[in-house]
């Protein structure tokens, strides 16, 4: 089908996997299970999970229920867990894919069990609130699970349990250690199991917080996901850039732009490129954000515009229209564009829409 696109967002299936085995490395002894949820943050879900697979992962966590059936599909081999749980209109498609879900409610539980076969038992994961007050059994369920855990769980084969933290990119924050105690204290009341609590912040609190498995998303993307950002460790995986569309010069005062919100303070090269809010781009970034062209950061001015964007190259640019312009990747951290947009860097890139191209290769860096 012909594609007019002019913009495009680079995958590094290369870094995605190294960024896997450096997780690898901070977790170690603990296993690695990708979390590629929301079509792998925006990048793929088929591409992302499958290069993960061939390098080794076997065990992958999804939201919905149509994620775990999209993805079941392409690695018939893999142990996907599905986040949203077993409601009872969904337990028929959970064993017909062979899908893992993750319990939330005692209502769950009792639904996925009801499911079971005759003289069988079903795979099952429990979630244990212990602080995020979003999924999972409260305090108070977990003691009603540990009372009569031998009916409820009879006729389950009860093969993780897991948490999720709050706070994990502050590493100093004590929501972290009392959400510790209380995970700590739900696994000394249920039977044993393999348990997770970190994703991909949570890789950087210490060996205590790591379990048996931990779950990183971002981290394989490679986004930081501490909130300070002072070294990013991982590899470079995604990069959006757009090319330039038209060039105008332009003199001392001229305004850019729905609203005039930026007049400019000398002559100077504008560059429109093809990338707008109906792409994904934040709005916020107007007057805050910029691009890099050939790796040198130029300001976004004006508002963003549906369809397109506006930067500033100088008035000494000689840029040529079809310039590419980065908004983040080698020369623009993800982190930064993420502050820029005044969001987070998961915001960014599950924002990303269809009309940009997404372009898959296997190197590793540029």
């Amino acid at each position: 089908m012909l594609s007019s696109s002019l913009s495009c967002l680079t995958i590094r299936l290369g870094a995605v996997v190294e960024n896997y085995h450096r997780c690898a490395r901070l977790a170690g002894p603990a296993a690695i299970a990708p979390t590629v949820k929301a079509d792998a943050y925006g990048l793929g879900a088929l591409p992302v999970a499958g290069a993960l697979a061939a390098a080794g992962a076997d065990t992958f966590f999804v939201a919905r229920l149509e994620e775990g059936i999209a993805l079941r599909a392409h690695l018939p081999a893999a142990r996907i867990f599905v986040l949203d749980g077993a409601e009872p209109q969904w337990t028929d498609a959970l064993r017909r894919y062979a899908l893992t879900p993750v319990l939330n409610s005692l209502a769950q539980i009792s639904a996925w069990s009801a499911a079971a076969p005759a003289h069988a038992r079903l795979d099952a994961a429990i979630h244990i609130d212990t602080g995020m007050s979003r999924l999972g059994l409260a305090t108070s369920d977990v003691s009603v699970l540990a009372a009569e855990a031998a009916n409820r769980l009879e006729r389950l084969r009860l093969v993780l349990v897991m948490s999720h933290l709050a706070c994990a990119d502050e590493p100093t924050n004590p929501i972290n250690l009392l959400q510790l105690a209380r995970f700590r204290d739900a696994l000394a009341m249920l039977p044993p199991a393999p348990a997770s609590l970190a994703a991909s912040a949570g890789l950087f609190l210490g060996r205590d917080y790591l379990f048996d498995m931990v779950r990183p998303g971002l981290s394989l993307l490679g986004g930081d996901p501490r909130s300070d950002h002072a070294d990013n460790p991982f590899a470079v995986a995604a990069r959006l850039s757009a090319r330039v569309l038209q060039l105008r010069r332009i003199d001392k005062g001229q305004s850019v732009g729905y609203g005039a919100t930026f007049r400019s303070a000398r002559p100077t090269v504008l560059a429109t490129v093809a990338l707008g809010y109906a792409d994904g781009l934040m709005r916020a970034i107007g007057n805050r954000g910029a691009g890099a062209i050939d790796g040198t950061p130029v300001p976004v001015v004006g508002r963003v515009s549906m369809d397109v964007t506006v930067l500033d190259l100088g008035p000494h640019s000689t840029a040529r229209i079809g310039d590419e312009i980065e908004f983040f990747g080698d020369h623009i951290s993800l982190a930064a564009h993420a502050d820029a947009a005044q969001t987070n860097a998961y915001e960014v890139l599950t924002r990303i829409g269809p009309r940009v191209k997404r372009l898959y290769v296997n190197e590793v860096a540029p």
